[in-house]
């Protein structure tokens, strides 16, 4: 995807970071004076309005004011620079090669994020980089989430192993291990139900999945991908917190963020949890699941 165009994609939440610092400047500001301090508080403002936290947007005003600046590019440039160092720790593409075949990655996430299209653009990628790739079709709950994925399966042209409605995600995934082994499948990409990320036995049932695909190989799964919803703002926070915590979450992705003015909790999540973001989601095509880089996030968010 080209520079212009993931800067388009996040237009809303770029125009409303800005809207705060042509504020800062409008109203007189220059790094380092009086005046500065009191009109930081539109920038902070905004920073909060783009879901980038209470704390960490007036620890980054608190930053910006011992600086010096003396136009909007001048703050622009600072603020650039803070970001940029809190997203450099988190910038960490999937590297498939660092384990033996197959390299098993566990999609997680609440419904309604964008997980099985997730997985279904993953696929993509991974088959366009050579890698071949089968699919367990983990979400026996809901006939929608496995006929989704079959289309991705022939869309991408890789096999998807299914069970029957309501069968146990375990089973789905001891088969698809299995089969993925015997036909020395590099990738195998796990599919589980969306949850709700405060139900502990939903959140055992994770666990229980884990152990199977352990037993089958034990440094596995790789990869627990977390699949979060950018438009939700401190609600997708609080879902990575709490799935971190039950299973241990090595890798996020970051949807829908060309929708939303609230692209900034990309900033809070990294500051927190230091979890590296594989990817960001910004539309419905295949194309628009990109590889997260921090520079050129931060460029085009600010």
């Amino acid at each position: 995807m080209a520079f212009g165009r993931l800067r388009e994609r996040l237009a809303k939440t770029h125009n409303a970071i800005m809207d705060g610092i042509q504020s800062v400047v409008g109203m007189g500001g220059k790094g380092g004076d009086k005046d500065a301090e009191c009109s930081m508080e539109s920038l902070e403002e905004a920073l909060i309005r783009a879901d980038v936290g209470v704390n960490l947007s007036i620890e980054i005003v608190e930053e910006l004011q011992k600086g010096s600046w003396r136009d909007s590019e001048g703050l622009r440039e600072r603020l650039s620079e803070k970001v940029q160092t809190i997203l450099r720790e988190v910038q960490g593409p999937l590297d498939v090669s660092i384990a033996q075949t197959p390299f098993v990655i566990m999609v997680i996430g609440v419904n309604g994020v964008g997980k099985t299209t997730t997985i279904g653009k993953l696929a993509t990628w991974l088959t366009d980089r050579g890698k071949t790739v089968m699919l367990g079709a983990g979400d026996t709950f809901r006939a929608a989430a496995v006929e989704q994925l079959e289309v991705w399966g022939r869309r991408v042209g890789c096999t998807v192993i299914k069970h029957q409605e309501g069968g146990d995600p375990g089973a789905v995934a001891f088969d698809t291990i299995k089969s993925a082994k015997a036909r020395n499948i590099d990738v195998v990409i796990l599919d589980t139900a969306g949850r709700l990320h405060t139900k502990v036995n939903l959140m055992e049932e994770l666990k229980k999945i884990q152990r199977v695909v352990q037993r089958e190989i034990p440094d596995a799964p790789h990869e627990n991908l977390l699949v979060v919803d950018g438009s939700t703002g401190q609600n997708a926070l609080d879902q990575a917190r709490l799935f971190n915590q039950a299973v241990g979450v090595t890798g996020l992705v970051v949807t829908k963020l060309d929708g939303t003015a609230k692209g900034g909790i990309v900033i809070p999540i990294a500051n927190e949890l230091k979890i590296p973001i594989r990817f960001i989601g910004v539309g419905e095509g295949v194309d628009d699941m990109k590889e997260f880089y921090a520079d050129e996030f931060t460029e085009a968010l600010i």
